[in-house]
């Protein structure tokens, strides 16, 4: 099983999460994170870490995000691999629980 990075963490990128990955398998976009599914280890470090609560098993997924499941795969093939803690967009903590984020998805 995998951990998946789903919705909630759209335009707000909180990166606490990669400062306790031990394997990196974070991926960074202009304004969301995923996780590669490939390298992930199964930890659970990072769900803890995520302010955004955005970060959950793949079995545990909520039904209304699972589409989340094989962005994060596609996304990982596509982004750079983000190995250290950044700041957080600018308006992190004001989109930080608004629902229905998917749309502001850059890809």
């Amino acid at each position: 099983m995998t951990y998946v990075v789903t919705e909630n963490c759209i335009q707000c990128k909180f990166t606490d999460c990669v400062d306790v990955c031990p394997v990196d398998c974070f991926v960074e976009g202009p304004n969301f994170l995923a996780i590669n599914p490939d390298e992930c280890i199964d930890c659970t470090l990072c769900v803890a870490e995520c302010p955004a609560e955005a970060i959950f098993a793949e079995d545990d997924v909520p039904a209304d995000q699972q589409e989340f499941i094989a962005l994060n795969a596609r996304l990982a093939a596509l982004w750079p691999v983000i190995t250290s803690r950044k700041a957080a967009l600018d308006d992190a903590d004001a989109m930080n629980g608004v629902p229905g984020k998917r749309d502001l998805l850059i890809e």
